[in-house]
């Protein structure tokens, strides 16, 4: 992966982007982050409104009237049934929709005595008011144009920041300047312990907030100056669990001044700076400089800009007219998680990770396998790593850096499989649920499948065998055993290298499937070397195959020892005579032959009563020739004992 790296970017704008009416003296233009929905606005809404989101394709179109008063905030409820409008500061107006269009003539207004700061739908029918004295959530009649408060939380308020993925709002007080988490939900107000900011009255402006989620939990980062040096750096609360203060338990040094602005991308923190025109990453799962219980990070490489985007112009040429937007424009807002308005163009983005340009620049392979562990598109580039990692032109220098990063790759596929086991032995299989929550798959899972298809390209290499007992031994250290087509991988190495030791070390400390399938395999090169052949006979007794090891040993001549296994493990009652005579005449060995036939004879006095043999076991032939060998014993009728 050693390329340039100049004019790499780790960060793009999607291209499934969104377009609408920009930003002038007519129109205003609003989000609903909630819904995903920009809103273009003209003349109030006389002229028209055009809603699209969370798609370009997906638009809605209506006029309503001019109420007075310019419109501060818009949001459909989730089934757009019900439109929300705030043009004063104490009143909320609710316009209801038939289809896609309103019903002017049935429009509610919700005024209260408060000062509203803002609002979010928590329901179809349930629309919760943030004002200055706390949160109320009401329920909307439309049938019979009524407002009722469902439940309230009376707390003085400064301002508010809301995550609408965790639908936990985060409240400003007035007094004090604590910091409160509240979970809002249908008829539900849940105020949680108040942010742990470390000094008591420490005040922390609105704008230096931003709400996340990072690898499913509730992050608060607050954007701060450090105290020594006076450049700039993010604290990250989490909201651990419940009942639990969020706690400052990471801090990402930015080493810089100026504006910042804040997106959560794949479990990633992105800072953007806009006087540098950069990007920095930082993931808070990769270690850091531990201070005092909290982990210090650095970005996860030096920032870079955004990859530049051109957007086309329509034109009536047949190529069009492309624009370069302007990255990090002071027209740009960020909305979490990933998204980027330009109002005064009139577009709309996702940010997006681009994997492959960011592993150019992760030197350092382990910490680049960490890394790409947790990326919901990490499994193919990870994948592509160690597949270059055991290229010939690394051969055997870079091993125990392998050996770490199957260790890291395993352990996570352990935990998965150790998991999966625990919910099919939870539940009875004759015992029928309703619902059953299955636990979710990690971020990224490499299984032995996976693994197979990459070690199979270096087949045959010098060091292809160091390569496979790395990746065996690393499976043994998490109680992974190895699957059937990774057992006859390292077989067939082994025996192409003639280490036959080794293999018979993995078989005895049963490191390889122990099954039919590659006992057969094995067998099927015994005559490489005679030591396969006793291995895979070690290996068929250990899953008690004795009918297979019986063949075996017939095929071999060892017509005794398969008569005695016979004997103690199927019974004498089942043995076959036919197949052990027909077997020890083959061996051309008179006194095998006479042996088995007297163990026949000696089986039927104790099962018929005579040396006689059932004409259903078909041993005419075998008679015939023990007479003509042995005339002496021929006249025996009755075994001696």
């Amino acid at each position: 992966m050693e390329q340039k790296t100049n004019g790499i970017h780790y960060i793009e704008l999607s291209n499934n982007f969104i377009r609408f009416d920009a930003v002038s003296q007519l129109t205003n233009v609003f989000f609903d982050d909630s819904n995903k929905q920009i809103f273009a606005v003209r003349s109030g809404g006389a002229t028209g409104v055009v809603v699209k989101g969370p798609v370009e394709d997906t638009v809605i179109t209506f006029c309503m009237s001019d109420r007075g008063g310019a419109i501060r905030s818009i949001k459909f409820s989730p089934d757009n049934k019900i439109l929300a409008v705030q043009r004063k500061e104490n009143a909320v107006e609710l316009v209801c929709f038939q289809g896609e269009q309103p019903l002017l003539q049935d429009i509610i207004t919700h005024q209260v005595k408060t000062l509203i700061y803002g609002f979010v739908w928590v329901h179809n029918r349930e629309l919760a008011l943030i004002s200055n004295t706390g949160v109320e959530i009401f329920q909307i009649v439309p049938e019979k144009r009524q407002v009722r408060s469902v439940k309230a939380l009376s707390i003085s308020i400064k301002w508010f920041a809301w995550c609408c993925d965790a639908n936990i709002a985060l409240l400003c007080t007035s007094e004090g300047n604590t910091l409160i988490p509240v979970i809002i939900k249908q008829k539900v107000i849940t105020k949680l312990p108040k942010v742990d900011l470390g000094h008591p009255g420490r005040e922390v402006l609105e704008s230096k907030v931003t709400l996340g989620r990072v690898y499913g939990v509730l992050a608060v980062l607050i954007l701060q100056a450090n105290s020594s040096s006076g450049m700039m750096e993010v604290e990250v609360h989490l909201l651990n669990g419940p009942g639990l203060a969020p706690r400052k338990c990471h801090v990402l040094r930015l080493s810089l001044m100026g504006l910042f602005a804040i997106n959560t991308v794949d479990n990633l923190i992105v800072v953007h700076h806009q006087a540098t025109g950069t990007s920095l990453l930082f993931d808070i799962a990769l270690s850091g400089e531990v201070i005092n219980d909290v982990t210090y990070h650095s970005p996860i490489t030096p920032g870079r800009s955004i990859k530049p985007f051109g957007l086309k112009l329509p034109s009536l040429s047949p190529d069009g007219q492309i624009l370069q937007c302007e990255l990090y424009s002071t027209n740009w807002v960020l909305f979490q998680p990933n998204i980027v308005i330009d109002a005064k163009l009139g577009c709309m983005w996702y940010l997006n990770l681009a994997i492959e340009p960011l592993c150019h620049l992760i030197s350092d392979r382990i910490r680049l396998t960490e890394f790409l562990l947790q990326r919901c598109s990490g499994k193919q580039m990870l994948l592509k790593v160690v597949q270059q990692l055991i290229d010939e032109q690394y051969k055997g220098t870079l091993l125990p850096v392998l050996e770490t990063i199957f260790d890291k790759i395993n352990k996570i596929y352990a935990s998965w499989v150790q998991l999966t086991l625990q919910n099919q032995t939870a539940q009875p299989s004759n015992v029928k649920t309703t619902s059953t929550k299955h636990a979710a798959p990690p971020i990224v899972l490499i299984e032995q499948s996976d693994m197979v298809q990459v070690l199979q390209t270096i087949a045959e290499r010098p060091y292809t065998e160091s390569v496979l007992m790395l990746y065996l031994q690393s499976l043994n250290k998490y109680n992974i055993a190895a699957q059937e087509e990774l057992s006859k991988m390292i077989i067939s190495e082994l025996i192409r290298n003639r280490s036959f030791d080794t293999l018979r070390r993995l078989v005895s400390y049963s490191m390889l499937q122990e099954s039919k399938s590659v006992a057969c395999f094995l067998l099927a090169h015994s005559d490489v070397n005679s030591a396969i052949s006793q291995v895979a006979i070690d290996m068929l007794g250990k899953i008690q195959a004795h009918e297979i090891i019986i063949e075996v040993m017939l095929g071999q001549g060892k017509v005794i020892d398969a008569l005695r296994l016979a004997k103690n493990s199927l019974g004498l009652e089942k043995v076959p005579a036919r197949k052990f005579l027909e077997a020890a005449h083959k061996t051309e060995d008179d006194l095998i032959f006479h042996s088995v036939y007297r163990f026949f004879q000696m089986r039927n006095v104790r099962m018929y009563e005579t040396t006689a043999f059932p004409k259903a076991e078909q041993c005419t032939e075998f008679i015939q020739h023990f007479n003509n060998t042995f005339p002496a014993d021929s006249t025996i009728k009755t075994p001696i004992s």
